[in-house]
């Protein structure tokens, strides 16, 4: 159990950011709004939750097949994924391509709400 004090607020807020930031963990299915630290030839490297990176493979940044990610993305800019797994050491997992960059919304949900209404 942690208490936190103060007479101000945002400090409060603040240091509560930074203690979730230490001890919270990223869920599966989840979408963050990261950025891409690395472009390497098989993907992109994406800091997405506190200091945590993962590894948007080539083959999920886009619907369209990529040669390399610098096709669409570049270092430094700012993107929406969501957190598809990890691998059997750990790593990672991301996904761009069922995320609406603008929005946020997943896709998969946007096509099932229009084939409902």
């Amino acid at each position: 159990m942690i208490k936190i004090a103060s007479n101000d607020a945002n400090a409060i807020k603040r240091a509560y950011d930074m203690i979730w930031s230490i001890v919270a963990e990223p869920e599966e299915g989840q979408i963050y709004t990261g950025k891409v630290v690395k472009l390497v030839d098989f993907g992109a490297f994406v800091n997405f939750f506190g200091k945590r990176d993962g590894l948007v493979h080539v083959s999920q940044i886009a619907n369209k097949r990529l040669n390399h990610p610098n096709e669409i993305l570049k270092e430094g800019q700012e993107v929406k994924v969501k957190l598809l797994g990890f691998d059997d050491r750990g790593k990672v997992r991301l996904g761009m391509k069922m995320v609406d960059q603008e929005t946020g919304a997943e896709i998969a949900e946007k096509k099932e709400e229009a084939a409902e209404g």
